[in-house]
This record gives C-alpha cells, structure tokens and sequence, in this order.
C-alpha cells in the first residue's frame, strides 16, 4: 500500500468506529421504534449491509479497509513472505487502532441516542452455539475476503462481504460477529447490540479459530499459495491514493 502507515492506521479507527456506530446506533433505533425482536435486527443488519459496503468503499484504498483484527492477522500470516506483505509493525499499528476505534463508535451512538457514554453491557452470550456460530461466521468471512482475491476478484469485496454479513446476521446462532474488535466495542454499550464482558474471550477465540479454518479452506479450494498468489492481500477496491508532487 502506498500510503503511509499514519494514514492508514487513521482509516482502520475511522472505520472501524463508524462500522460500530452502525451496529449499535441501528440496533438503538430500531429498538426504540419497535417491540418485535425480528424486526430489530432486520433493521440492524440492513444498516450494517450499507454502512459496511460504503466504508470499505471509501477506505478500502488507503489502508484495506480490514477494520477487524481477524482480517489484518490472516493478511500477515498470508503474506509474511513476501515482498510488500503486510508487515509484523503494521499489525502492531492496525489492531489497536481498530479495538480503539470499535471503542469509540460504541461511544459515539450511545451518545447520539442520549445514552449513558459507557455502560457495560449485560447481554450474556455465553453458549456452545453462539461460539460455533462465530466459528462459521468468521471463516466465511476470511474465505470471501482472501478466495476473491486469489481469483482476482477484489472488486467485488465492498458488496460480497457487505452482503455476506448481512446474511450471516441471519444464518448463525451468533447473529455474526466475526471481528473481535467490534466484539471489544460491543462491551461498552448496554444496548441492542452489546455483549457482556465475560463473554468476550470466548467469542474471540472462536473468532480466531474461524479465521484460521477460513485460510484452510481457501488453500483446499484454490491451492497452496503460488509466488504470484502471495501478494499482500487488500479488501480495497480501485487504485491507491496517488502520491502528490512535492511543488
């Protein structure tokens, strides 16, 4: 990428953040405007679908637009060999500036909907099949995001995973959350949307065990990595910001 690692560290909170203001300000909204749980989270995962799409969109092109720890450690792992893959700092830089930024949004709907800033959430999801849940939520995820990309696909990634998302809302017992950083931020509002702290680490390590069940299935579907597959993984669309002329 050819943006500096400030920009691009800036567009993972950005994103992030107004990623979970979507999650949390629709789930807000949708509960107060109705009492039918199903309609909260057509609602809610609607919002996400557009919200979503328009983000990666946006600032796909500056820093990947991963907005999830998951995505930015399956984009390491896949391209630490390679030239222009990547890197360990890079990580280091993106995942707190995405828990970060999960933080913020999560404070930023609570207070547009004049809530508490920062209440914990008590919505215990503590079961085996919410876990499984975000097992298959997230390696479907890492299977969209990386087996378009062995195809050359990558501009399809805004509204395949957009739409994909907005499905797994839907499909898994979990309602998908499949990013642990917005696992993180989801903690901090007692809303529609929020997650009780002790159920966090749980839900993160299926997270994980996702992501890594996500990378198998696309080396068993499209093959070990080849030297010309090896390139750093991006979810953006379009071509990087230009570098403008020093005057």
């Amino acid at each position: 990428m050819s943006a500096p690692l400030g920009r691009r560290v800036a567009a993972e909170a950005i994103g992030t953040g107004l990623l979970v203001a979507v999650v949390v300000g629709s789930g807000i909204q949708a509960t107060e405007l109705s009492h039918d749980v199903g309609v909260q989270l057509l609602a809610t995962s609607l919002a996400t679908v557009f919200g979503l799409g328009v983000l990666i969109a946006l600032l796909g092109p500056v820093s990947g637009a991963h907005f999830n720890p998951a995505v930015t450690l399956a984009a390491w792992f896949t391209g630490r060999r390679t030239q222009g893959g990547l890197a360990l700092r890079d990580v280091a830089a993106y995942v707190p500036a995405q828990i970060a930024g999960a933080v913020g949004g999560a404070m930023l709907a609570d207070a547009m909907f004049a809530k508490p800033l920062v209440k914990l959430s008590t919505h215990d999801r503590s079961a085996g099949h919410l876990w499984l849940g975000e097992v298959v939520a997230t390696a479907g995820l890492i299977l969209l995001i990386f087996g378009l990309n062995r195809i050359d696909r990558a501009p399809l990634v805004p509204a395949a995973v957009a739409s994909y998302i907005g499905a797994a809302y839907w499909f898994t017992s979990s309602t998908s959350f499949a990013n642990p950083a917005v696992t993180i931020g989801r903690t901090f509002t007692d809303t529609f949307a929020g997650i009780a702290p002790a159920s966090v680490a749980p839900f993160i390590a299926a997270q994980l065990a996702g992501a890594a069940c996500g990378l198998a299935v696309v080396t068993a579907v499209h093959g070990p990595h080849t030297a010309a597959a090896r390139r750093a993984v991006e979810i953006p669309i379009g071509e990087p910001e230009p570098e403008r002329a020093a005057s």
